[in-house]
């Protein structure tokens, strides 16, 4: 007499299912036993295996078939790759916002807001420029501004670090140089507050189109470019022509960063006022001092508003 009416069912199951391989197999193949945990009917279990599966994907010469560009950080990740996603989130949140900033004990300010806002020098005589945090920012940074790894710092540098709201979202590094070369303005940027940007003539067309007690006209307006602006466009916005002759200069700007979200809202300024005033001590730099290297577009509109002028002074590795 069975315990129980499952184990009689159980049992009926596994014969029929081993008579039907014998007359598929002729025999000669026997089915073999499931694996059975304990050692009675009433508490049998059958071990399955999990199935694996795994995901494909088809190379049919996608750009970014492995990884992907970020257009705002620059930055190659792989899609759909939790590590990678989470570098990258934390990447992007650093070039965009800044690079998170608790303070270090003893930081030596060189400028104060009243918004809280401060700068900080870090040089290899106060030991910070070792920093990680310094050296987080300079790696973005040398991205940023096209540097070589490693290629932006060296032992006679000052990096000047805007902080604010707990991120440091903006650099400055500067460097003694001796002299530097004046840029040479073009016919165009000399007359341009003289010289209209554009004209603009406006022909009536004949035919007016009516509805009701309501017309339409359509006008016509052409414009007609200044020739001389058409050429200083076609220069390119980075190109900088220089007088070979140098003058006497003291510091240099080797790289100055904002991140994108505080763009346009000053920081460049004070920090250059900020370094200007504390490169030297015992006295303050004025403007026909300092030299910027060969700048970006963004860079060359910065300088010129900075020093009030495009005549502003850049200097090359020779003259450090």
């Amino acid at each position: 007499m069975q315990p129980k009416i499952n184990a009689f069912f159980k049992r009926q199951a596994q014969i029929r299912i081993r008579t039907e391989a014998r007359r598929e197999g002729g025999g000669a193949a026997e089915l073999k036993r499931p694996r059975i945990c304990g050692g009675g009917a009433t508490d049998a279990k059958v071990l399955n295996k999990k199935r694996s599966y795994g995901q494909f994907h088809l190379e049919l010469g996608q750009p970014d078939f492995l990884l992907h560009t970020c257009a705002v950080c620059g930055m190659m990740y792989a899609r759909g790759n939790d590590e990678d996603e989470k570098v990258h989130r934390a990447y992007h949140k650093s070039y965009f916002q800044g690079v998170p900033f608790k303070g270090w004990r003893d930081e030596t300010v060189v400028a104060r807001s009243e918004g809280g806002d401060r700068i900080i020098l870090a040089t290899g005589e106060n030991s910070c420029m070792r920093n990680s945090k310094v050296q987080e920012v300079i790696k973005v940074v040398e991205k940023e501004l096209g540097f070589g790894e490693g290629k932006l710092l060296h032992k006679l540098c000052k990096v000047y670090l805007f902080v604010s709201s707990g991120r440091i979202v903006g650099c400055l590094v500067a460097e003694p140089i001796k002299a530097a070369h004046k840029v040479i303005l073009s016919s165009s940027s000399e007359d341009k507050h003289e010289l209209p940007d554009n004209k603009i003539e406006s022909a009536q067309a004949n035919h007016t189109l009516e509805f009701g007690k309501i017309s339409f006209k359509r006008e016509v307006l052409r414009r007609h470019n200044h020739p001389d602006k058409n050429r200083e466009e076609s220069q390119g916005p980075g190109a900088i022509i220089c007088k070979q002759e140098a003058v006497p200069a003291v510091c240099g700007f080797r790289a100055i960063w904002v991140v994108p979200s505080r763009r346009r809202k000053g920081l460049g300024s004070q920090l250059m006022d900020a370094a200007r005033k504390s490169f030297r001590e015992g006295s303050a730099l004025g403007i026909s001092q300092c030299a910027f290297t060969p700048p970006t577009s963004a860079g060359k509109a910065l300088a010129s508003s900075y020093c009030k002028t495009s005549a502003f002074l850049v200097y090359r590795e020779g003259d450090v």
